[in-house]
C-alpha cells in the first residue's frame, strides 16, 4: 500500500471513492442521496480545487485505489481529519491505521476527528488510532452538528500527533 496527496488529476478516482464514503456513511447519519444519485460533495471540491486550508490524501494498492483521507483546517491550531474511507476488502488488516499514519506524518501537532457513537467500528477504529499516537493523553466528547441542532452530536477525539 501507498498513500500520496491527491492531485487535480485524481478527481475521477476521488468522486468515484466519494460515493463509496457517503453510500457507507447513509447508514449511520440516515441521509439520501440527491436527485441526480450523487451526494453533497463540498468537502471533495475543497480538495479538488486546491483549497490551501485542505488536503486529500489517495491510498493505492498496487494501481488501484483502495481509499482516501482528507485532512482540513490546515492553518489553524488544530488540525481535523474530516474524511477517512477504506473499501471494503482493504479494511480489518492494518492497512487503516498504517494510511492514517502516513497521512498525520504531514500534519504533526494536535488533531480532532469525528465520527458517529452508532458506527461501532468507527468508534474502535478511532480509538485505536489515538492511542497509537497518544498513549491514554487523548479526549473524547460530543459536539453538535452546526446548523443540525435536530441531529444527534457527533463524537470528536482530539490527540496529539
Amino acid at each position: 500500500m501507498f498513500v500520496r496527496r491527491s492531485t487535480a488529476e485524481d478527481r475521477v478516482v476521488l468522486e468515484r471513492l466519494w460515493l463509496m464514503f457517503r453510500h457507507d456513511m447513509s447508514e449511520f447519519q440516515g441521509q439520501l442521496p440527491l436527485p441526480d444519485g450523487g451526494y453533497r460533495s463540498a468537502w471533495l471540491e475543497k480538495v479538488l480545487t486546491g483549497d490551501p486550508d485542505w488536503a486529500g490524501y489517495v491510498f493505492f494498492n498496487g494501481e488501484s485505489p483502495i481509499g482516501f483521507c482528507f485532512m482540513r483546517a490546515l492553518t489553524q491550531p488544530v488540525r481535523v481529519l474530516n474524511a477517512f474511507f477504506m473499501v471494503r476488502p482493504m479494511r480489518r488488516n492494518g492497512l487503516g491505521l498504517r494510511a492514517v499514519q502516513e497521512v498525520l506524518a504531514h500534519h504533526p501537532g494536535p488533531c480532532d476527528v469525528a465520527f458517529q457513537d452508532n458506527n461501532e467500528k468507527a468508534v474502535r477504529f478511532w480509538q485505536r488510532v489515538a492511542t497509537e499516537f497518544s498513549g491514554d493523553a487523548w479526549t473524547k466528547e460530543h459536539r453538535p452538528i452546526q446548523g443540525k441542532p435536530e441531529t444527534t452530536p457527533d463524537a470528536w477525539i482530539s490527540f496529539k500527533v
